[in-house]
Order: C-alpha cells, then structure tokens, then sequence
C-alpha cells in the first residue's frame, strides 16, 4: 500500500468535483475547490475521520466495499479507480465481475433527472446510486452498506420492501422477477463472489427464495407499476420503467406520472418539499 501517493490521488480526485455534479449546494462559504472531505465522506458512506486519515498517508488499508464505494463518490473512470486499488494494495475489480461503480457520464444523467425519481441497480440488484428526488420518494437507500444495499436480500431476508406497497400478485410478479435477475445475473458472472455468497446466503436463509430459484426460471427486471406508502403523501401510484445500460449490466430505473393526475401533484410537491428536507439534513 502507497498510502503517500494514495492520499495524493484522493486529494486531486476530490478538487477536480464539482458539489452540484453530485447534488450538493454550492453555498457562498465554500473556500476549498471541489468537495469536502465531510462531503466525500458522506457521499461514500464513510465517516469523516477515516477520510481524514486516508488523506494524511495514516489511514489502514481500505477493504474492497470502501474502495468501490471511494473511487464511486469520486466519480472516477475506470484507469482511475485501477490506480486507487493498486495504491491500496488491492487488485482492481476483475472482468467477469459484476460492475459496481458507475459510469461518470451516468452519474451526470441521474443528476440532470431533477423532476423525476430515479436510482442505479448493478446486475445483481445493488443501489448504486440515486438522485434528490429518489431519496425524497423512497427513502435513502444509497447510505446502506453491505448487503442492505441490495434490493433482494433486503425483501427477503431484511426489512422488507421499504417505501414500496406489493399487492399478493404484484408480490408474485416482482418476487420472480427478482430471484431470475439473479440466476440471469449468475450465469453471466459465474465466478464472481459476492454474486455467489449472495445466492448461497439467500438459500440458506429464504425457504421462499429457495423454492422459486429450484424452478429455474431466469429473466430480467420489467417496467410495471408500483404503489409508495410515502410518510407524508400517501400511496402513490406510480409508473416504474427500467432502462437499461447494457455495457455494464446496470439498470436505470426511474418513476413518473402521467400528467394532471395526483401523483403527478405530488411528484412536483416532492420535487419542492422533499428535495429541500434533505437539503437541510445536509
């Protein structure tokens, strides 16, 4: 581990963003170019210190799940997030592994989404990322680590679905959707890890999971409605399309409605209300 010029990268990566390329207000006080460490901390999921000490050449030797999720807030391109695992003495991600950093230019797109809610999913069902009105509709999933960032171990073996209300054939339809994009995404990556204690730990601990994944079935996410139990609107709902990003197996997915109706009122309602709430939660 380089941890000199490892806390250099970090620094320069941390000058070169913007705050309003990652949804934080700029502010008249800002003296330092780019983000904060506090920033960089929060947008990684990580605390304040440890960014500290990884900035000063102190810090210990980052795990894999800090490093993706490091070189993810830093928005950095796939030659650079190499370099940060090499300089932390780690082998950057392998093809054949089920890609969790995201594209800048896709970061770009869901930010520039300022009217609607939309989230990234890896190939295996992570939240990658989300934008202000994402967070505002649903909650915000993207500061979860670990596991609880996956979607599907969240239904099944976590709290449930959240913010989102499954009628017993909406249940049915999702629930099979969501363990075929896994056996989709295992037959595509079937030496990825992660991937793999996934679906072991999903087997061993879900008898519902177990018996859908023993028929067999595999298939990817659709577009469909979906209701949100919202804390301050109500049910909500909503159109849910998934577009896809093929090269790195991600899905884009993001809610809408259609025009005049009280969703759509309360989309627009969200867009001031709940954007501004987690503006000053900041």
């Amino acid at each position: 581990m380089d941890r000199l010029e490892l806390a250099r990268v970090l620094k320069a990566a941390r000058a070169r963003i913007a705050p309003e390329e990652v949804g934080l207000p700029t502010g008249p006080r800002r003296r330092v170019a780019g983000l904060r460490r506090e920033e960089v901390a929060q947008l990684a999921g990580l605390s304040v210190d440890y960014v500290v000490r990884l900035e000063q050449g102190r810090g210990p030797q980052p795990s894999l799940q800090v490093l993706t999720a490091l070189t993810r807030a830093l928005r950095l391109e796939t030659d650079e997030r190499d370099q940060v695992f090499r300089l932390a003495g780690s082998a950057p991600p392998l093809a054949g592994r089920v890609e969790m950093s995201i594209r800048p230019s896709v970061l770009r797109l869901l930010q520039r989404l300022t009217d609607l809610p939309a989230l990234v999913l890896s190939a295996k069902s992570d939240v990658l990322a989300q934008n202000p009105m994402a967070d505002a509709l649903l909650g915000d999933l993207g500061r979860r680590s670990g596991r609880q960032r996956n979607i599907i171990w969240q239904r099944l073996l976590g709290a449930g679905s959240g913010r989102v209300a499954l009628s017993p054939e909406e249940d049915a339809v999702t629930a099979q959707q969501a363990v075929g994009s896994l056996r989709t995404a295992l037959s595509r990556y079937p030496h990825d890890p992660d991937l793999r204690s996934l679906v072991d730990e999903l087997l061993a601990g879900s008898e519902r999971f177990r018996g859908m994944w023993e028929e067999g079935r595999s298939t990817t996410w659709r577009s469909m409605h979906k209701t949100i139990n919202h804390p301050d609107l109500g049910p909500l709902v909503l159109d849910c399309d998934t577009l896809l990003l093929p090269d790195t197996d991600q899905s884009m997915i993001v809610y809408s409605a259609a025009a005049g109706t009280r969703e759509a009122s309360a989309l627009d309602m969200l867009r001031v209300t709940g954007t501004e709430r987690m503006d000053a939660t900041r």
